[in-house]
């Protein structure tokens, strides 16, 4: 079976981006460059393995930033980037690949239709190159000033991921001489055809702070809101004190159940969980299990929020409405609002604690019980199922 490799080259040092760390290691939208360049490969299913290829003196941003990613041991780069990628296509070399997609570290927004265009023009194609035509009007300067215009109807901008059969660039990389910009150069210099196949607005490469800051905006532009509802009920029992929001409030009776009771943090569990389309409480709590005997529900909404983050999704409004006669609400309304926050993680503007009753309607109107139902607001990337 042809297996494909893509092979991530970020042992540069970005020099045209100064900072505390090299640009492959600089947060975009809340992440690092690298691993918002490494995960849409991981997830792509036409490739089989992803390997990087990074400076050795990076190990602890390296560690940082691709954490929990399925990856194998990253190689060493050498000290320009073609030596970097023939370090890289040595070390797969094992993995016996038919294709290869060789890939900046520093373009974080490549879309994934791009890598199955690339994987697919490779089916007929021993190099395929992604890009973009020129559009712009081009001048060629001397001096600070125009010295004439640039015929741009045969050019393009070159991107990656850059294709190629595996063998075909491997032995480009051993016999080429002299010093080439990208891998299609390389490929070109030893005779090998590039064919181009549409490339993509939004995968850039991150060489300046102009390009962090449009780089971010796409991702942000990216994001679709998702909203979640969740509803909860608990009777009364014997006890001295009800748990609601993560905190307690004295009261002559005590919410019955099989955990803690907390009516506001089960319901804000199954706005999460909803939202996520990820079920309900019950079905990751299981009132049947013991395990979860009279347990702090502050944990199901961290479990929620678990979940929430490894879409690398964020919680931005959450709106709760408890439903009681007793205990009074309003005077708790502050402190609740800042518990919420703290287990959420959000600011308290970003979240509302409202009350109401029945007018002595049903059973939360009898004084039998408590009820509570959440709302919940997060942004997600587009496309993440």
């Amino acid at each position: 079976m042809d297996t494909t490799v893509a092979l991530i080259v970020a042992a540069g040092r970005g020099e045209r981006l100064p900072g505390d760390r090299p640009k492959q290691y600089r947060p975009v939208a809340g992440r690092a460059v690298l691993r918002r360049s490494v995960e849409p490969f991981l997830a792509h299913p036409a490739i089989d393995r992803v390997q990087v290829v990074f400076n050795r003196d990076d190990v602890a941003l390296y560690d940082d930033a691709v954490a929990d990613l399925d990856l194998p041991t990253p190689v060493a780069g050498g000290e320009t980037r073609q030596e970097s990628v023939r370090l890289g296509l040595v070390a797969i070399a094992d993995f016996v690949p038919a294709k290869v997609l060789i890939h900046d570290g520093a373009r974080p927004i490549v879309p994934p239709v791009l890598i199955g265009r690339v994987v697919a023009a490779l089916d007929d194609n021993p190099a395929v190159c992604p890009a973009l035509p020129v559009t712009d009007t081009l001048k060629r300067a001397a001096d600070g000033a125009i010295a004439g215009t640039v015929d741009r109807r045969d050019l393009w901008r070159a991107q990656t991921p850059q294709g190629f059969h595996y063998d075909a660039i491997f032995d480009a990389h051993k016999s080429v001489t002299g010093v080439h910009t990208d891998d299609a150069a390389v490929a070109e210099a030893a005779g090998v055809p590039v064919t181009l196949v549409d490339g993509a607005e939004e995968n850039i490469k991150i060489t300046t702070e102009d390009d962090l800051a449009r780089a971010s905006r796409w991702l942000a532009a990216a994001d679709e809101t998702r909203v979640g509802s969740g509803f909860d009920v608990h009777r009364f029992g014997p006890g001295d004190g009800v748990r609601l929001a993560g905190m307690t409030i004295a009261h002559d009776l005590a919410l019955a159940g099989h955990s803690d009771a907390d009516v506001v943090l089960h319901a804000v569990t199954d706005a999460i969980l909803g939202a996520l389309g990820a079920g309900d409480i019950g079905e990751h709590f299981p009132p049947s299990d013991p395990a979860w005997r009279d347990a702090d529900s502050r944990q199901f909404v961290e479990h929620a929020l678990a979940l929430l983050a490894a879409r690398d999704g964020r919680l931005t409004h959450i709106d709760i409405t408890i439903i009681c006669e007793r205990p009074k609400i309003s005077p708790h309304r502050t402190a609740m609002v800042a518990s919420l926050a703290d287990i959420l993680g959000v600011p308290a503007a970003r979240v509302s604690v409202k009350a109401t009753t029945t007018e002595g309607l049903g059973f939360t109107g009898r004084g039998e019980g408590i009820a509570a139902q959440a709302t919940v607001t997060m942004a997600l990337p587009a496309g993440v199922f």
